[in-house]
């Protein structure tokens, strides 16, 4: 005789049985008893001993897997011991048949399974929480509770805004998401006991298991529970991580659906998700208190189940018509203190294989981190090949000079950029050697400093208009590749060399260049073996034309919203010209381009194949040059981790200068932050306009840019000289070191200080 208990919750029973024989599953009748293998008698145990769950509560162990029996009896009777013979089955819907009872207590069930009727609105239940709160009882608010989250059918019949929506679109989760948020934000007013309620109800609807793909009212279940605020606590994690489980398990289909559900949730609770799995995983790797987690070895799938379901919403995030939120909140700076070298050489030898990797999930892994990853692949191979090279020379018993572990570089000022092209070309075969830069007639010793100056100085002539490689679009602010054509591309593969190489040294450049130029060097991100393919052909849109010549994009968008006849009032064909070296050059589109006529049904097309004619196809060899010549450079796995944003920022660092950070993070030697010169020093450097603090900048560290992981990465260090007050101040850009005398007053320290940065060009030695 099977033993059963009942508790009475509106008009439903919750019936505690052993599990379903395999007989039992094997009959027609909906599925009861549903188990969760991975759910066992030691998780349990840990629900037991946190308190979610107390011992006669509505599930049951039996042989290692848990079961919940949820049975509605006939109206008025009761229900006599369920006998072993009663025979269960898995089907769409969930419900109970009573074929196998007694006659005298079998009554007669609608052929289709009928959704619980719940009409409670939000305001009614806003009215139950604030009668429950002046009176003390809580009974019924707990009730609902308890009620909504015991099942998938459950919480679709109280947050569903039809029992059955039409399901002809996958923007729609059809879920009162205002309910939602409203019944969550309640959570915490009520009383430990109702909280507890929610908990036990999810811990039920988890332990049932399906075979096939899930329903969309799963999937809404889902949606619902994970927005859950009781989440953040590291006591309720391991019902998060079971619940975090069994949707990244989702088929792919079914994420699609949560995806575009996730992309329709407010800016509040989409980042409340993300931040919620931020520390979900940073809890994990590193708890406050050990023995509030189970041990690492029995939940090693708790953190790539969270990173997938974080996946997601960084997948709705770049699916969003505009992204709710900065790439850079989907970091987890955690991270940063992990060994991630390692996590990047499983990847490397592994690749997207069943063992999980963060750099699987790029998005995860701060800038940080990547430039990292970078830089020590960077000196790997430069290791490896000042290795090479000295072999090379061991074995021709040739005399060994140490200028051969490095890519030395010496040009004149005033030919700086033949020389530096011829000494690249020269150099070809050491360009992964560390960079070591020399000015002829000038005794600077290259420490770092040197090689910032050459960087500086040498793109600066390239860029200039005079030069004519780059047209500078004024309305934009940015350079762009000039589309003229030519024998030789040979400068384009220099330019692509001295970013690889600024990449590779971990020197920041003040480049102005658009960011679809960053997309098109990640297209693709590692150089094709077939060098006959195309590379740089990136997939661009208007808004990406719009960051180089906004003019041009607003008049095509005014062309594709145009509600008048286009053919007749524009007159335009699949022709365009283009002005290169003072001379109108006209190219089609298309074959036969100049004979096809822009009309209000083609004009989509006229417009993207215009946009992939201005920034694919009409500087596609200028391109290819300079691609390859980064490449040659800084070929390397890493490149795949990263967005083309981040590519910015590695070869540009940021343009946003924060005094009052390098402020904080500077080192003093020989002077104090309370001594007077100092306090005057931060005094004229705050004052000065943005223009003055670049130039500071620059002649402190030989750059005005800002580098990954910001000012505190300067090591900016102010040292005192004992010398006449006479003197100007002096720097150390290999050291980010500025030296000051002990000026008298603020006014002296501020002329002085002036005249030094407005003519920090050139180096000596002391």
């Amino acid at each position: 005789m099977c033993r059963r208990k009942r508790r009475t919750t509106g008009d439903r029973v919750r019936v505690h049985a052993p599990g379903p024989s395999q007989e039992s599953l094997e009959r027609d009748g909906t599925r009861t008893c549903q188990p969760n293998p991975p759910l066992t008698r030691t998780t349990l145990g840990q629900l037991l001993f946190s308190g979610m769950i107390h011992l006669g509560d509505s599930v049951c162990v039996f042989k290692k897997n848990i079961y919940m029996c949820v049975v509605t009896p006939p109206a008025g009777r009761e229900l006599p011991p369920i006998c072993p013979n009663v025979r269960l089955k898995h089907q769409h819907q969930h419900r109970i048949t009573v074929d196998n009872l007694p006659p005298e207590v079998r009554a007669r069930f609608a052929t289709d399974p009928v959704m619980p009727l719940r009409t409670k609105t939000v305001k009614e239940f806003q009215e139950d929480i604030e009668r429950a709160t002046v009176s003390g009882d809580w009974k019924h608010v707990h009730d609902f509770y308890l009620t909504t989250f015991g099942s998938f059918l459950e919480l679709n019949a109280a947050f569903k805004k039809d029992a059955n929506p039409p399901f002809n679109t996958i923007e729609d989760s059809g879920i009162n998401t205002k309910f939602i948020n409203a019944v969550y934000d309640a959570l915490s007013l009520t009383p430990p006991d109702a909280q507890r309620a929610v908990l036990k109800g999810i811990i039920n609807s988890l332990l049932r298991e399906w075979k096939g793909r899930r329903t969309k009212d799963d999937l809404r279940a889902y949606f619902i529970l994970v927005q859950n605020p009781q989440c953040t606590s590291p006591a309720t994690y391991v019902i998060y991580a079971h619940l975090l489980r069994q949707i990244a398990a989702l088929a792919e289909a079914d994420h699609y659906f949560l995806m575009h559900w996730f992309k329709k949730l407010s800016q509040k609770r989409f980042k409340q998700l993300v931040e919620r799995l931020h520390l979900f995983i940073s809890t994990r790797l590193f708890p406050v208190k050990a023995e509030e987690l189970p041990p690492m070895a029995k939940c090693s799938w708790w953190i790539p189940s969270a990173t997938k379901v974080l996946s997601l919403l960084n997948a709705a995030n770049i699916i969003s018509s505009t992204p709710i939120l900065p790439f850079v909140d989907f970091y987890n700076p955690t991270l940063d203190h992990t060994d991630f070298m390692e996590d990047y050489r499983i990847w490397q030898t592994q690749g997207n294989s069943t063992r999980f990797t963060f750099c699987q999930f790029a998005f995860i892994l701060s800038t940080v981190v990547k430039k990292a990853v970078i830089q020590k692949d960077s000196e790997q191979q430069m290791i490896s090949m000042a290795r090479q090279s000295l072999v090379d020379k061991v074995s021709r018993r040739q005399r060994v000079d140490m200028s051969l572990l490095f890519l030395n570089i010496k040009v004149r000022r005033l030919q700086l950029v033949s020389d530096s092209m011829d000494e690249l070309t020269r150099n070809r075969a050491d360009l992964k050697k560390k960079l070591k830069v020399s000015f002829v007639g000038e005794a600077g010793l290259d420490m770092g400093g040197l090689t910032k100056e050459w960087f500086l100085l040498l793109i600066r002539q390239i860029f200039h208009t005079d030069y004519g490689m780059f047209t500078f679009f004024n309305d934009s602010h940015c350079h762009w590749f000039s589309s003229w054509k030519c024998d030789n591309f040979s400068e384009f593969r220099l330019v692509g060399v001295l970013m690889g190489l600024a990449v590779y040294n971990s020197i920041t450049l003040d480049i102005s260049f658009p960011p679809c130029v960053y997309k098109k060097l990640l297209t693709p991100p590692v150089v094709p073996c077939d060098l006959d393919l195309p590379v740089g052909m990136a997939t661009l849109t208007l808004d990406d034309l719009q960051q180089v010549m906004p003019d041009l994009s607003h008049g095509l968008a005014e062309l594709l919203s145009y509600e008048g006849n286009v053919e007749e009032d524009f007159c335009t064909t699949f022709q365009v010209s283009q002005e290169e070296l003072g001379v109108i050059k006209s190219y089609n589109l298309k074959p036969g381009g100049d004979k096809i006529p822009v009309t209000n049904q083609n004009r989509k097309e006229y417009v993207q194949l215009y946009v992939d004619f201005l920034l694919n196809k009409s500087i596609y060899r200028q391109f290819t040059t300079f691609y390859y010549g980064f490449h040659s450079v800084c070929a390397s796995d890493a490149l795949m981790l990263l967005r083309p944003e981040e590519v910015e920022i590695l070869v540009c660092g940021s343009p946003n200068l924060d005094m009052s950070s390098l402020q904080k993070a500077a080192q003093y030697e020989g002077y104090s932050k309370t001594d007077p010169t100092i306090r005057a020093f931060w005094d004229v450097v705050l004052g000065f306009p943005l223009k003055f603090q670049k130039r500071l900048l620059h002649f402190s560290t030989g750059s005005d840019r800002v580098p990954v992981g910001g000012m505190a990465d300067l090591n900016f260090k102010i040292s005192k000289i004992d010398t006449s007050t006479e003197w100007l101040p002096i720097s150390h850009t290999c050291f980010n070191q500025i030296c000051l005398p002990p000026y008298k007053n603020k006014k002296e320290l501020k002329q002085k200080l002036t005249i030094a940065i407005s003519n920090a060009e050139g180096f000596g030695l002391e």
